[in-house]
């Protein structure tokens, strides 16, 4: 197992909390064999792993509403922003955001607006209430030609580009994070 996660780490570049979570995984293979006695022994009888403790960033109230309230001239890092901000409100990264369509947007039970989507990375649905700032910036984006050519429900621009002006926004406005379009997800989450 420790071979395991040594070739994990190496030979697929997984960082070791990755890796740690394949191995366990595959602990629930080695469960199944032992309970239909395909194995006699328990190789994860004497297995330790640590899990390492990882700090994740995310903004403040301060440093969210400093990005929120900045006016910015430039329209291409008003955009950015408003794309980030969006993420903070909804909690989707940003392949998400990317593939929402106007489809996505639904009216709920409780007769509100709501966001249905699947999530790619772990191919899960959800349901996200539309809150008022989300709503905003939907409203700003519904006529942007991208949005009407491509059938896309906001024009956001490629994660590359997304995070290099990011760091142009966190300099604007006093930020010493590296920002990066993720941390909108722990923005939401925090």
């Amino acid at each position: 197992l420790k071979d395991f996660e040594f070739f994990l780490i190496t030979s697929h570049n997984c960082k070791n909390n990755t890796a740690v979570k394949y191995v366990k995984n595959f602990r629930k293979v080695i469960n199944e064999c032992l309970d239909n006695d395909w194995l006699k022994t328990d190789p994860f009888k004497k297995y330790k792993c640590k899990i390492t403790r990882v700090d994740r960033h995310y903004l403040t109230e301060d440093e969210l509403q400093k990005i929120y309230t900045k006016d910015f001239i430039i329209p291409r890092l008003a955009l950015v922003r408003d794309m980030f901000i969006f993420s903070c409100f909804t909690g989707l990264a940003y392949i998400d955001v990317f593939n929402l369509t106007k489809e996505n947007v639904i009216k709920g039970i409780d007769g509100e607006m709501w966001i249905s989507t699947h999530r790619q990375k772990t191919d899960s649905s959800s349901k996200i209430p539309i809150l008022p700032v989300s709503e905003s910036i939907l409203e700003k984006y519904k006529d942007h030609p991208e949005c009407l050519n491509k059938n896309k429900l906001l024009p956001i621009l490629s994660n590359q580009k997304m995070n290099a002006y990011l760091k142009e926004i966190a300099d604007i406005c006093g930020i010493n994070k590296e920002l990066t379009f993720h941390i909108a997800r722990h923005t939401f989450a925090t």
